[in-house]
């Protein structure tokens, strides 16, 4: 069950496209129209900020670099403290 509520002013026009195309998809309202358009979009993106795509030799020679990497010196571990601090993966 939704409890977090979002007001929003748009224009006559925007809010008029938006009901019609909630009636074409069948929803039955336009809240619900809006929640899933935020919901897909907002997956999209996160999902395009926390993934990375590289040609294939770019990720040879990644790998390659990582098999004779030696050990993490004391910048490496405090990089990988702070940002596992921040939260990111």
């Amino acid at each position: 069950m939704a409890t977090a509520r979002l007001d929003i002013r748009l224009d006559e026009e925007i809010k008029a496209k938006a009901e019609k195309a909630s009636a074409l998809l069948g929803l039955k309202s336009l809240t619900e129209y809006v929640v899933r358009l935020m919901d897909e979009d907002a997956s999209h993106v996160i999902a395009e900020h926390e993934s990375l795509t590289v040609k294939d030799d770019v990720f040879d020679q990644f790998l390659l670099a990582c098999e004779k990497a030696e050990k993490p010196n004391n910048a490496l571990k405090e990089a990988a403290a702070f940002t596992k601090g921040k939260g990111f993966r």
